[in-house]
């Protein structure tokens, strides 16, 4: 008999990794999309179904993973390693992912792994919940995936989200990618997107 309980995870785990995987892709590859995430039969602690079925689908045993403050607990630890054989590291400067809870603030982006010109696909993709994908201030995005224009408003974003965005953007292949995740469903802001407040505010 386990002494833990670390949650079961996708019901089917092949099926509903494949699905949450593309579900991440298409929302990366169409920025400011939202994409339907399969989710996980059962909750593990401060896990939400969106948070723990995109660490299923992102963490193995050859990535290292940062947790926010909610989430770094021993229930949550065990649940990644038993799920996914993923190191849990203490800065997210050293983390192919970072996972922040709702209600934790966001790492600063230039604080995070942001890759090297000769390998900019190191650095750290931060997935996060907040609390709604839409009915927050407008704003727009433009870039590759885009025809023209996509307006998101996206809900608890940090105050000054927007210039690190154009930080983060500057450094172009370098630079962090953002995956959003709340009810059910993804969506995504790879670093190559161009990131500003709506005129229509």
């Amino acid at each position: 008999m386990l002494s833990h309980d670390f949650g079961a995870g996708f019901a089917d785990p092949v099926v509903d990794a494949q699905a949450a995987f593309r579900a991440v892709l298409d929302a990366l590859a169409n920025p400011g999309t939202q994409q339907k995430l399969t989710r996980m039969s059962g909750d593990c602690a401060a896990l939400t179904p969106e948070l723990a079925s995109t660490l299923l689908t992102l963490a193995d045993h050859d990535t290292a993973i940062w947790l926010s403050p909610e989430l770094n607990s021993d229930a949550v630890k065990g649940f990644v390693g038993f799920h996914t054989g993923a190191t849990v590291a203490s800065d997210p400067a050293k983390a192919n992912f970072a996972f922040v809870a709702l209600g934790d603030a966001m790492p600063e982006l230039a604080c995070c792994n942001l890759g090297t010109q000769e390998y900019p696909d190191r650095s750290t993709t931060i997935i996060a919940e907040v609390p709604a994908l839409s009915g927050g201030a407008e704003l727009v995005l433009r870039g590759p995936g885009i025809r023209e224009t996509q307006a998101i408003s996206p809900v608890g974003l940090p105050e000054d989200f927007v210039a690190q965005w154009g930080e983060n953007r500057e450094l172009f292949p370098r630079g962090v990618d953002l995956l959003l995740v709340a009810g059910g469903q993804v969506m995504g802001l790879p670093r190559s997107s161009r990131l500003e407040p709506s005129q229509l505010r």
